[in-house]
């Protein structure tokens, strides 16, 4: 029976065979470098080890500190903050509705009563939670509602919120203080950022309104006719839009 040998490979050419062992050469210097690396670093971490471990450790209980005080510490106060906007926050609704004695009604939201706590307090002893934060927002509006509108600027600029209404509102809001205090520049700043926080059907058409107004107070009748050309476009359904007619008339005179 015929038997077959496995031929092994052979380079055709001497250039060929230089070639081969040139890669040969190449690859092995190529693991030589990694081992040499690899060598290294374990003698660094070999060295170091105390080091690292220390940074893990503190990396570790870092995290478990900041779930401990997360869990055990911040939820019970925002719980509690929570709890206590109960009761100011009856006496802020009331006050918005009502026709006579609103004064005292804000009055009880913001100061709280019969061992309650009002805005002001939550404010002041649970900082930093979401109803705190809510109470800054009330607190304002209540001032502003009780025309003390340097109170007013100075809670609804500490507040802060990414809801579409509330964000708006307390932005108008701090326009309206500004202009009661005629300052209409610093007012047409507000209400024009009141405008561009979100576009809704509530806030959009009311503070475009207001900024128009404003710009036509300053003078400013193209920026006026802009903002109330909008709402004719945008908001037609809006209750200011059934005369807005007569404001763009008003603003396209010499603008």
């Amino acid at each position: 029976m015929a038997t077959y040998k496995k031929r092994g490979f052979k380079p055709k050419t001497k250039a060929e065979s230089q070639e081969f062992d040139e890669q040969d050469s190449t690859t092995a210097e190529v693991f030589s470098t990694l081992d040499e690396g690899a060598s290294k670093t374990e003698e660094w971490v070999s060295k170091n080890q105390n080091y690292i471990l220390g940074i893990i450790g503190v990396i570790a209980i870092g995290v478990l500190g900041y779930l401990a005080y997360n869990q055990f510490v911040q939820k019970p106060k925002e719980t509690n903050a929570a709890n206590e906007m109960y009761y100011p926050q009856q006496y802020f609704d009331q006050a918005l509705a009502a026709t006579t004695a609103k004064d005292s009604l804000f009055t009880l939201a913001l100061e709280g009563a019969e061992g309650k706590y009002g805005f002001l307090d939550i404010i002041a002893e649970y900082n930093g939670t979401k109803a705190a934060n809510l109470a800054n927002y009330s607190a304002g509006m209540s001032y502003l509602n009780m025309n003390n509108y340097q109170e007013a600027i100075n809670y609804l600029e500490d507040f802060s919120s990414d809801d579409a209404i509330l964000g708006a509102l307390a932005k108008g809001g701090l326009g309206d203080a500004f202009m009661q205090l005629d300052q209409p520049s610093d007012a047409l700043g507000y209400y024009e950022a009141a405008i561009a926080h979100s576009t809704n059907d509530y806030t959009t058409p009311k503070f475009l309104y207001k900024a128009g107004v404003t710009a036509l107070e300053m003078g400013d009748k193209s920026k006026a006719l802009t903002y109330f050309q909008r709402i004719k476009d945008e908001f037609s359904n809006a209750d200011i839009a059934n005369s807005i007619d007569a404001f763009i008339g008003m603003a396209k005179t010499g603008a």
